[in-house]
């Protein structure tokens, strides 16, 4: 019985007299070193999940711990994440506390000291992210939950998306030096088709820059940087504080004043408030998923955007297109 790598040997040579070697060459470099196990990674969302296995390929077996239709904020903890940590090799986290109320208790409770803070297999992604609203004074809890280490949502950026997929070849090669050439192959690999599809997405969306919207929490941040859209309001009045009346009526007020027709949501928000507004203010509710696998056929990080932004250019359609101005029409209907 041939292994994977003879037989690609093999194939090669039949490749070579056949006149496309070259092309084989290049599939056969993509294949790990033969022989070394696997490093087994947990992350704690599955954006992370999968922008190391973009990286890692089959140099790596990774475990997702929040699903993406979940709020990564609050994850239940479970004995099986307990279980998920103790064997591996990596932790992989968001960082900037976004996981501060449930992942330290499972990192102790796990007791595996390669996972632990400030050890090889530790890695905060957030560490070469573009990091937004990092506040300038002290942060209070009058302030709501606001993140004293700035906007941990940072992955809706695709740019940080390629800085995280760096960190990540980093990682892995110190962790498994004998692949690292394989995995710089998978990065470089990675971070082209990322470019490329930042290109047509830049020139699709193009037409759209500039929209204004409201969004439910402040999770678009870095979405609205990259891609031009103008976040005027929020739905919660502060970080994890549930909307008060008095709060909805000025959102409602200031979203007429400034014609605002987008109201942006995550899936797992109640979408009672959202809709009222929206009817108030003769805008739509526009659900986008905030992680990979957060909806249907978002099963990597490309797709995630993809699909967001194709969504997002089919609301801003509906409700007359990017340019469009139509608050008279509303006005006469409101008496």
């Amino acid at each position: 019985m041939r292994t994977p790598s003879e037989v690609a040997h093999r194939q090669v040579k039949r490749a070579a007299s056949a006149g496309v070697g070259t092309i084989l060459v290049g599939a056969l470099l993509l294949m790990p070193s033969p022989g070394a196990a696997p490093v087994t990674v947990v992350t704690t969302t599955e954006d992370l999940a999968a922008l190391t296995r973009e990286v890692g390929g089959d140099a790596v077996q990774v475990d997702a711990i929040a699903r993406g239709y979940q709020d990564p904020h609050f994850v239940e903890p479970k004995p099986s994440f307990i279980l998920k940590l103790t064997r591996a090799d990596l932790l992989v986290l968001v960082g900037r506390d976004l996981e501060i109320g449930w992942l330290p208790p499972l990192i102790q409770q796990s007791r595996n000291a390669r996972i632990q803070p400030g050890a090889a297999g530790y890695l905060d992604a957030s560490r070469t992210a573009r990091i937004l609203e990092v506040p300038t004074g002290p942060v209070t809890r009058a302030m709501g939950d606001v993140h004293a280490l700035g906007n941990p949502h940072y992955w809706l950026d695709p740019d940080n998306g390629r800085r995280v997929a760096h960190d990540l070849l980093d990682t892995l090669s110190g962790l498994r030096p004998e692949q690292a050439a394989y995995l710089a192959q998978r990065f470089a690999a990675f971070d082209k088709r990322l470019a490329d599809a930042e290109r047509q997405w830049d020139a699709a969306f193009a037409p759209y820059r500039g929209t204004k919207v409201v969004t439910y929490h402040r999770s678009w941040s870095n979405f609205a940087a990259r891609f031009g859209l103008e976040v005027v309001g929020y739905v919660e009045p502060r970080p994890g504080i549930p909307p008060s009346a008095a709060h909805t009526r000025d959102l409602v007020a200031e979203m007429r004043r400034l014609d605002v027709h987008l109201v942006i949501v995550e899936p797992y928000f109640d979408l009672r408030t959202p809709n009222a507004i929206a009817r108030d203010a003769g805008a739509i509710v526009v659900e986008l998923a905030p992680s990979v696998g957060g909806a249907r056929g978002i099963d990597d990080y490309l797709s995630l955007f993809e699909h967001d932004l194709r969504v997002l250019m089919s609301a801003i359609d509906r409700t007359g297109g990017p340019h469009h101005h139509p608050q008279h029409h509303h006005d006469h209907h409101r008496e």
